[in-house]
């Protein structure tokens, strides 16, 4: 059975531990599709705590751009996806496919739509600061707010977190 979680928060809220606690309460075989790519130290370190943090349970994927063809491939009923996250993936874009970034959301949310599993997605909830200076920081916010959109119009549930605390949405 299809069900789709868009888990949205601030950074160091929660949204990635909440998520992966979601998918282990299930029986269902775990795959995590991680976005990030590790350009510095700090961000090598970021991944390698998350690595460490997370279940054995879960089979790791590493995918920086093709995110919607792992989703169709991976989703079938029995089998739980944590994607973490739409926000890197988006960045991901914005670097190396910038003029791609509004018909490679449209496929994610068709992907999506034709799931046959559960997919939980992790993202930044980065719209409610002020409107940022730069066009591409600007297209970036407004592409990612546009996703969450297209996202959250398919998604059963939706949660912000806050603190480490999650606050249903949908």
């Amino acid at each position: 059975m299809r069900e789709i979680h868009l888990v949205l928060g601030g950074a160091r809220s929660g949204k990635s531990a909440y998520s992966e606690q979601l998918a282990l309460g299930s029986k269902d075989t775990l795959h995590y599709i991680a976005t990030a790519q590790a350009f510095d130290d700090e961000m090598q370190t970021r991944i390698q705590r998350h690595q460490a943090d997370r279940s054995a349970r879960f089979h790791t994927l590493e995918e920086p751009i093709e995110l919607s063809r792992r989703i169709s491939e991976l989703s079938v009923p029995g089998h739980t996806i944590v994607v973490d996250c739409l926000t890197l993936w988006m960045s991901n874009l914005l670097m190396c496919e910038p003029e791609n970034m509004a018909t490679r959301s449209q496929t994610l949310i068709d992907a999506l739509k034709s799931s046959k599993g559960r997919v939980i997605l992790v993202s930044n909830e980065i719209s409610m600061g002020v409107i940022p200076l730069g066009e591409s920081n600007r297209r970036f916010v407004d592409e990612l707010g546009r996703l969450h959109q297209g996202i959250a119009r398919e998604a059963q549930h939706v949660t912000l977190m806050v603190a480490g605390i999650p606050s249903v949405i949908k």
